[in-house]
């Protein structure tokens, strides 16, 4: 009497096969979602419409340039423009705060949403600045895409 192998390697292979393929799918799903949220902001519609109330006087101003300089430079840039020394060290890169158009797309109450909660690398600054320094912040911020936006001197 033969003994037939109850297994044999040929479905045990097929089973590896698609496990391999099953976590590669799995990886690539992960990997995309990971970039998908690291890659955008999701603003509530609420902290779209949110006003400034702190006008952009020139201490207001001032006082957004002191907590910038204190808080943000190192990532953002001296001038703004995402291009500090930390900036290629972060997993993203830092936006351009002297970018007029982008800026431009932003309205004050987005800019304050994300000035206040952050998204990985930047931190959230709600218990760290009050809501009157996170607003002189945003004013700052919008000077420093006017600032581009003036014609070159001569």
């Amino acid at each position: 009497m033969t003994i037939m192998p109850v297994n044999s390697g040929q479905p045990k292979g097929k089973f590896r096969w698609l496990i391999i393929v099953g976590l590669i799918v799995i990886f690539l799903a992960v990997a995309a979602a990971l970039v998908l949220s690291v890659g955008s902001w999701t603003i509530p519609a609420a902290a779209k419409q949110m006003k400034n109330p702190v006008p952009a006087t020139e201490e207001a101003v001032d006082d957004g340039m002191f907590n910038y300089m204190k808080h943000c430079q190192s990532c953002h840039g001296a001038d703004g423009d995402g291009k500090s020394g930390r900036a290629a060290e972060l997993s993203v890169k830092p936006s351009d705060l002297t970018d007029a158009r982008e800026m431009g797309a932003r309205t004050d109450g987005e800019i304050f949403w994300q000035i206040t909660h952050g998204r990985s690398p930047m931190p959230a600054f709600e218990g760290k600045l009050t809501d009157t320094e996170r607003w002189q912040l945003v004013d700052y911020i919008r000077s420093l895409a006017k600032k581009t936006d003036a014609p070159a001197k001569p």
